[in-house]
């Protein structure tokens, strides 16, 4: 289902707005250019001032603007024919986020793997943050076990001659 709420506006207008024209009124009199039975000046048909503009008349144009304001909403309901590419389609999603899951668990395991690695080693080898420091905490859950060797290293053992002389004497 599908609910879309919808405001649409229209404005129509002509420019430049004319509520009013003005409209010629030509003179079309025909007062002279004959002569009746008693030799009176009459019209003989044609305007005596062809063109000549007696006054003008105001016309309403009926221009006006439109304005319009549409305010409603749309719903359309929708049923598939068939649902089994729908049902594909939730399966694939699924699929997708088990997929996205599980390459993120083998990343934090791959790092925790690398880390437990490298802390051992550096135990092994007699490397650690001061316990005050705030990366202690990295490396303070690995445990080295089973660790059998020894590194080469040398000491220095005096010999009983040479004590005698060191403490000023012979030894009887």
């Amino acid at each position: 289902m599908n609910f879309t709420p919808y405001v649409t506006g229209a404005l129509s207008a002509q420019k430049p707005f004319q509520g009013q024209y003005f409209d010629n009124v030509y003179d079309m009199r025909d007062l002279s250019g004959d002569f009746d039975d008693n030799g009176e000046a009459i019209g003989d048909g044609a305007p005596d001032n062809p063109g000549d503009i007696l006054y003008q008349v105001p016309v309403r144009t009926g221009q006006k603007d439109n304005y319009n304001l549409s305010v409603g909403f749309s719903m359309t309901w929708s049923k598939p024919l068939d649902r089994t590419l729908q049902d594909q389609c939730k399966q694939a999603a699924s699929a997708n986020i088990d997929l996205m899951k599980q390459a993120a668990a083998n990343k934090r395991l791959d790092f925790e793997i690398a880390r437990l690695k490298n802390c051992g080693q550096l135990i092994k080898e007699g490397i650690n943050f001061h316990p005050r420091s705030p990366y202690y905490k990295i490396c303070a859950d690995v445990v080295v076990q089973n660790v059998t060797h020894i590194k080469p290293h040398v000491h220095t053992i005096p010999s009983a001659s040479r004590k005698a002389e060191d403490l000023g004497g012979a030894i009887e």
